[in-house]
């Protein structure tokens, strides 16, 4: 069963595919309809997190000794080169004893422990992330209700993820690097892989912003607007600030920040607010533009060079140093009482890079003093972390536009 949904990407139409995580929940799906029902499925159905959904024909489907069951179903990431592209997904389901907690979930073969703090799992859990770990249970509790089995009072369902040359392929990755060892990730947060194709999404992030500077000019608007934002992470920050509702359009810019700054300028934006995730922004505070890892990773490096002008001493920053995430440098901050005065001054480091990116591609049509750029860094684990001055004062601006416009109505 193909999976047919394409993105227009410059004058590209890509095919989407999907992730690891979407794999193992239908693949969980389909040994827990055999172990329960006696009968291998011929398709398995999933609607992912995204809305889109995902059918396929499981490449196997197995009893095995001992009252289990296998489900195999191959990894398809479209158009997206994606190192896990092709490789097979397995979940071996079997009945344990009654338990409030229904399903459990583990991993096998290919599939990485964590290691280190401040992943999205603990320390010696599966590297199966939340949402993968949600799909997973959601699937398999679906099966189970179709076919009246309670798992709390009848035995638990135990589904152990495996991809099969996954420890070797993860060494093409930066798992190792973040403390995930022993094999690959199983990740995802919509569900579906979203080619990216490098000078194709530039364009697209283009056409984008010049879609939304053309709606905006059709409607008198003085002053253009805009919110850029990395990806789903910016986006679901945006949504839970209120921020989306403001009347500014939201444009996704994947890794690409100066890009991105210099198409905003160039076509005439003149209030432009970058949202993102301290794991991008701080590369920006280190005047990185291209925040993709295979580009630069000096996010640590960064972030305790900027502790030690703040006081952080030699041992706290040598920890900085060796954190898997920045979520796990900032605990550390915190703990030091320092993570305030670290952020102050990352995020004004962050202003000056962006404000001199965004100079150099002013034209003569778009004065200095006309363009105001501003940025607010949050955290998944930490919340907001800072606010620019110029960005302050372009919420508060919009803000009080999209109340006059209510009162109006």
């Amino acid at each position: 069963m193909a999976f047919d949904h394409f993105v227009q990407s410059g004058t590209k139409q890509l095919r989407c595919g999907y992730t690891t995580g979407t794999c193992a929940a239908l693949a969980a799906e389909g040994a827990v309809t055999l172990l329960l029902s006696g009968t291998a499925p011929i398709g398995l159905s999933l609607r992912t997190p995204k809305g889109w959904t995902v059918e396929v024909a499981p490449e196997s489907c197995d009893r095995l000794p001992g009252g289990a069951a296998r489900c195999l179903v191959r990894k398809d990431a479209g158009d997206d080169p994606d190192v896990t592209d092709g490789m097979p997904v397995v979940a071996t389901v079997s009945l344990g004893e009654p338990s409030p907690d229904a399903v459990l979930i583990d991993g096998g073969e290919g599939v990485g422990r964590v290691t280190r703090p401040g992943l999205d799992q603990p320390v010696g859990n599966a590297a199966i992330n939340r949402v993968p770990r949600q799909m997973i249970r959601d699937a398999v509790l679906e099966v189970c209700e179709e076919l009246e089995y309670d798992p709390v009072t009848q035995g638990a369902v135990q589904v152990v993820i495996s991809i099969p040359g996954g420890e070797e392929k993860a060494k093409k990755t930066f798992n190792p690097k973040l403390g995930v060892e022993g094999g690959l990730s199983v990740l995802g947060t919509s569900g579906i892989v979203e080619p990216m194709s490098e000078q194709a999404l530039k364009d697209t992030i283009a056409v984008e912003l010049r879609q939304a500077f053309a709606l905006q000019k059709e409607a008198g608007v003085h002053r253009h607007a805009v919110l850029l934002t990395p990806g789903n992470y910016g986006k679901d920050f945006l949504d839970a600030q209120g921020w989306s509702d403001l009347g500014v359009p939201v444009v996704k810019i994947s890794n690409y920040v100066g890009d991105a700054l210099d198409a905003a300028v160039s076509i005439g934006f003149t209030d432009i607010l970058l949202a993102g995730h301290i794991g991008k922004l701080v590369k920006v505070a280190g005047n990185i533009m291209n925040t993709h890892s295979s580009v630069a990773d000096s996010r640590m490096e960064l972030l305790a060079a900027h502790a030690a002008v703040c006081g952080a001493p030699a041992e706290l920053t040598e920890h900085i140093l060796e954190a898997a995430t920045t979520d796990a440098a900032l605990d550390l901050l915190e703990e030091a009482g320092l993570k305030d005065a670290v952020m102050q001054r990352v995020s004004d480091a962050v202003q000056k890079n962006l404000r001199g990116r965004a100079e150099k591609a002013l034209t003569a049509d778009a004065p200095e003093h006309d363009l105001t750029v501003g940025a607010v860094i949050f955290s998944n684990v930490h919340g907001l972390l800072a606010v620019t001055k110029p960005a302050e004062r372009l919420l508060e601006h919009w803000k009080e536009e999209t109340d006059h416009g209510r009162t109006q109505a």
